[in-house]
């Protein structure tokens, strides 16, 4: 039988007081946090330390909703650990501490012949498990932010408690509020293989909820002569679209058409965006520096 768990973290201002948490029942759940700390490092935390805590639980479904832990736990942590932590354009894996804790928590299960499965889920669209994850690791963040250690909980019956072993020292510090939003520590913007493929990835990101919730994410992929001529044929600049930017009233997923590599520097993907309504549209994205940015976006109502 599926054991399944849902993992999320808290920070109040990312850095701030940080929190996380895991949720299976009311039986069943744990948190902690620390007094400062990203909404990353809440969540990495928690899936290790449900990882840690299930290590007797043969099948394990855990449910994120943050797509840079979901990547690193499925996709990055090969490359990263060959290339000795660092990403493919040299610098290091940011949160490595805690990538290299989840990636022996992994291993351990796949040693043992236990099956360990990943799905993501929409934050904040009412998945019960997904709330009250949020719930408590956004509890254990008010914790601290008062003063107070936050309740952690009964945890996994017959595994030992997980306060202690997840004390502030064990978490990197957390960048300054000047860097790159957390989200993209994990893209390696300067790929090995397919530049074709990473802005593909980073195309998707656009369109994901958490990313289109925080105009500072948004901004970090879109080139500051970015534009855009939206299917009504209004012509937007780069800061009108931060000021309103906002998740989508209705899921939209990306079905890619072609790409073409314009230059070394340089690429167009046409794509269909499939939602309530399809549209046919192109993104122009240029190297900018180490990392792709998005420069103009097109979209036309497909007939």
């Amino acid at each position: 039988m599926t054991l399944v768990a849902a993992a999320d973290g808290s920070s109040l201002g990312n850095p701030g007081p940080g929190g996380w948490a895991w949720f299976v029942d009311d039986d069943r759940w744990a948190s902690g946090g620390w007094p400062r700390a990203t909404n990353n490092q809440g969540e990495l935390t928690a899936v290790i330390d449900l990882l840690e805590q299930a290590e007797q639980v043969e099948d394990l479904r855990i449910l994120l909703d943050s797509q840079y832990v979901l990547k690193s736990a499925t996709e990055w942590i090969p490359g990263w650990k060959k290339r000795g932590w660092r990403k493919g354009d040299g610098k290091p894996v940011q949160n490595a501490e805690l990538m290299q804790q989840l990636d022996a928590a992994l291993e351990s299960r796949r040693a043992a012949g236990f099956r360990t499965e990943f799905e993501w889920v929409r934050g904040h669209s009412g998945h019960d498990l997904n709330e009250r994850a949020d719930q408590l690791a956004q509890r254990a963040a008010r914790a601290h932010q008062d003063g107070r250690t936050p309740d952690a909980g009964p945890g996994m019956r017959g595994a030992p408690p997980s306060v202690e072993r997840r004390a502030p020292a064990m978490v990197q510090e957390a960048s300054p509020a000047s860097a790159e939003p957390d989200l993209f520590d994990g893209l390696d913007f300067a790929v090995d293989a397919s530049d074709e493929g990473e802005i593909v990835r980073l195309e998707r990101l656009l369109l994901d909820d958490g990313v289109r919730s925080d105009p500072a994410s948004v901004a970090a992929l879109l080139h500051p002569d970015w534009e855009e001529i939206c299917a009504s044929g209004r012509r937007w600049s780069r800061d009108e679209v931060l000021a309103q930017i906002a998740p989508l009233s209705v899921p939209v997923e990306l079905e890619l058409l072609a790409t073409h590599e314009l230059s070394p520097d340089t690429v167009l993907i046409v794509w269909r965006s499939v939602g309530e309504r399809a549209a046919l549209r192109s993104s122009v994205w240029t190297r900018d520096g180490d990392r792709w940015r998005q420069r103009f976006h097109q979209g036309t109502t497909e007939s």
